[in-house]
C-alpha cells in the first residue's frame, strides 16, 4: 500500500501515528507530494478526484481518502482496536470529529496566510476560524479529560495531532492558555514514539 503524504499535514500525521501505534508502519510506503488548491498533484488526483491528502492507494480496491476513512480501514485491517465496538464508540467518533474540526479550521487559517496575497487576507475570517479552534480546545479541556486519560483510541491520536498542528502553524495564539489539563495531557502524549517519529519539519 502507498500513502500520499506531506509531513506538514495533520491529517497525514494522524494516519502515520496510527500505523506506528499499531506497529505496522512498515506495511505502508510513504510517497511525499506537494498539492494545494491552486496546484493539485496529478499523482494524488489520479486516485482521489478531490486531490487531497492523505490518500491510500491499495492493490485490492480503489484509493481511499479522508483520514477518518483511512484510519478506520487500517485499524480494521490490522485488528488495532482503536475504534471500539461498544457503546463508547460514539464518544470516540465524536472526539475524533472534534479533532478533525480543529484541524480543518487551523488548516484553513494556514492557507489564508500562506496562499493568499497579504492584501487579500481577511482578518475577521481568520479570527472566526480561531474561534472554532478555541471553543473546541476549551471543550476538550472541560469535558473530555476523563476520556483522554483512559485507554488509547483514535480520539487520542486525532486530538494529539490537532494540537501538534496548532503548535506548528499557530503557536503565537497559545492554545494552552486556560487549558492546563489538556496541555499537561498533550505534553505526555507527545512523547510517545509514534508522535516523536512524525514531528513535522520546521515551518
Amino acid at each position: 500500500m502507498k500513502l500520499f503524504h506531506s509531513p506538514a499535514s495533520p491529517y497525514v500525521r494522524k494516519v502515520v501515528v496510527l500505523l506506528h501505534e499499531l506497529e505496522r508502519a512498515d506495511a505502508v510506503s510513504l510517497e511525499t507530494v506537494t498539492t494545494t488548491t491552486f496546484a493539485p498533484s496529478e499523482a494524488v488526483t489520479a486516485g482521489n478526484p478531490l486531490s487531497k491528502i492523505p490518500a491510500l492507494e491499495r492493490p485490492e480496491g480503489p484509493t481511499l481518502y479522508d483520514s477518518r476513512v483511512i484510519c478506520a480501514y487500517l485499524d480494521d485491517l490490522f485488528h488495532g482496536g482503536l475504534y471500539p465496538k461498544t457503546a463508547a464508540r460514539w464518544d470516540v467518533l465524536t472526539l475524533e470529529a472534534t479533532a478533525e474540526g480543529i484541524m480543518d479550521a487551523a488548516v484553513n487559517m494556514a492557507y489564508e496566510v500562506r496562499l493568499r496575497p497579504e492584501d487579500k487576507q481577511f482578518d475577521q475570517w481568520l479570527d472566526a476560524q480561531w474561534g472554532k479552534v478555541s471553543r473546541a480546545v476549551a471543550a476538550l479541556n472541560a469535558r473530555w479529560m476523563s476520556h483522554l486519560q483512559g485507554p488509547r483510541d483514535i480520539g487520542h491520536i486525532g486530538v494529539a495531532c490537532a494540537l501538534g498542528y496548532l503548535d506548528f502553524r499557530h503557536d503565537a495564539r497559545n492554545w494552552r492558555a486556560g487549558n492546563d489539563s489538556l496541555a499537561a495531557w498533550y505534553e505526555t502524549f507527545a512523547q510517545r514514539p509514534s508522535m516523536q517519529a512524525t514531528v513535522p519539519p520546521a515551518a
